[in-house]
C-alpha cells in the first residue's frame, strides 16, 4: 500500500532541516525507509509477486545511493540519520 499523504507529511516534519524542507537527503531517505519496510511486509505474505519485489529492489538501490551521497558530504548528519532510522545495525 502507498503511503498515506498524513505520514508523509509527518516524516517530512520529523526529518526536515530547515523551514520549508521536502527534499533533503534526509527527507528522501527516511520516506523511502517507510516505503521500504511497508514493501517489506508486503512481500512476507505475496512471495511471488516479483513486480514489487524489483520496485523494492530499485527504491534500495536509491536510499544507498543517497546514504552514499550524504556520507561523503557529511558524515556527522549521515550517521544521525542512520542512528535516528535504525540501518545499520
Amino acid at each position: 500500500m502507498a503511503l498515506t499523504k498524513e505520514r508523509k507529511n509527518q516524516l517530512v516534519e520529523e526529518f526536515k532541516t530547515h523551514e520549508g524542507d521536502t527534499g533533503s537527503p534526509e527527507v528522501q531517505v527516511a520516506i523511502l525507509t517507510e516505503q521500504i519496510n511497508t514493501l517489506n511486509d508486503h512481500l512476507r505474505t505475496h512471495k511471488k509477486d516479483h513486480a514489487s519485489r524489483r520496485g523494492l529492489l530499485m527504491m534500495v538501490g536509491k536510499r544507498k545511493h543517497l546514504l552514499t551521497y550524504l556520507r561523503n558530504k557529511d558524515v556527522t548528519r549521515y550517521r544521525d540519520l542512520i542512528q535516528r532510522l535504525g540501518l545499520r545495525r
